[in-house]
């Protein structure tokens, strides 16, 4: 004879099976936030490891960027360098030709004055 749950029995059943389905619920809501946890960590290593791409690139084109800095450097020292040397040279043609020229005007001077006193003698003014 088959025997029947009372309905005590079927109570308890059912709530045990509502625990049960409320659990599984839960943990469903659970293994869906971890999967979307995870789906944000495989995106945020791909966003790392590009910005370490691009960090690389960056630090390369830098480092390029460096290199002919220093070589522009280098150049405009040696055009600096030749630039003084230039302008030294300058400077002394300048003081050589500025001394020849206090020489001439004060050999000027001096017969300019003794053509005014030439002058002077010959008028019978000395």
């Amino acid at each position: 004879m088959e025997r029947h749950q009372t309905t005590a029995e079927a109570l308890q059943e059912w709530r045990e099976a509502e625990k049960s389905l409320a659990v599984a619920r839960r943990g469903r809501v659970a293994a869906e936030a971890a999967a979307a946890a995870a789906v944000e960590g495989v995106n945020a290593a791909q966003a790392t490891a590009d910005a370490a791409k691009a960090t690389a690139r960056a630090a390369e084109s830098a480092l390029a960027s460096a290199s002919l800095a220093e070589v522009s450097a280098a150049t405009t020292a040696a055009s600096a360098r030749s630039a003084v040397r230039g302008t030294t040279a300058d400077v002394a043609d300048a003081d050589t030709d500025l001394t020849r020229s206090e020489v001439a005007e004060s050999e000027a001077r001096m017969r300019y004055r003794e053509a005014v006193d030439r002058a002077a003698s010959k008028d019978g003014r000395t």
